[in-house]
């Protein structure tokens, strides 16, 4: 991270312990910097945006320090997995993971108790445990647009009536292309 990079993060750093949002969206971020962690000692999170980076990973340390986050975006970065230690998280009720590299739903996902939207559009998820899924009693919107997913994974989806799921619709001409 450049000079630029650094003084972005902690002008932005600094209005989060005024408002508890942290945005570090678009910072160029390959990883989540430690210093992150001693700028915001003392500090409640809310909000913590990392969208449009280039992460690979999110240390466990990040659900650690902020147990009392609510949303949590990662959008637009380079991210397969997800630390299991996200589930300590008990509040959060938005995740957004879209447009990263997930094959299928991170396993952390079903443990997050208190999530109410999961955006996980635009990746490469072929897999979904529907019923694991559904046992998300708080889950109200779960957003799998643009995803590779199966046929029975798509009609299990489409069956579900309490939670607002959407899918991109099939276009039976092109599915017998492939």
């Amino acid at each position: 991270m450049a000079g630029a990079g650094v003084t972005r993060v902690v002008k932005r750093c600094e209005e989060a312990k005024e408002n508890g949002k942290l945005d570090l969206s678009e910072c160029e971020l390959v990883h989540v910097p430690d210093a992150l962690y001693m700028l915001m000692r003392n500090t409640t999170l809310e909000t913590c945006n990392l969208s449009a980076n280039v992460l690979r990973r999110i240390p466990a340390k990040l659900a650690i320090k902020f147990p009392h986050l609510t949303e949590l975006h990662l959008s637009s970065n380079h991210l397969s997995s997800l630390p299991e230690e996200l589930r300590h998280v008990s509040g959060l009720t938005t995740l957004d993971i879209s447009n990263n590299h997930f094959d299928t739903l991170p396993q952390v996902v079903y443990r997050l108790e208190a999530l109410r939207k999961l955006n996980a559009e635009q990746n490469g998820i072929v897999e979904v445990n529907v019923s694991r899924l559904k046992a998300i009693t708080s889950l109200a919107e779960v957003n799998l647009q643009e995803n590779p997913l199966t046929d029975d994974v798509h009609n299990q989806l489409l069956e579900i009536r309490v939670i607002n799921v959407l899918l991109t619709p099939r276009d039976p001409e092109l599915d017998a292309v492939d």
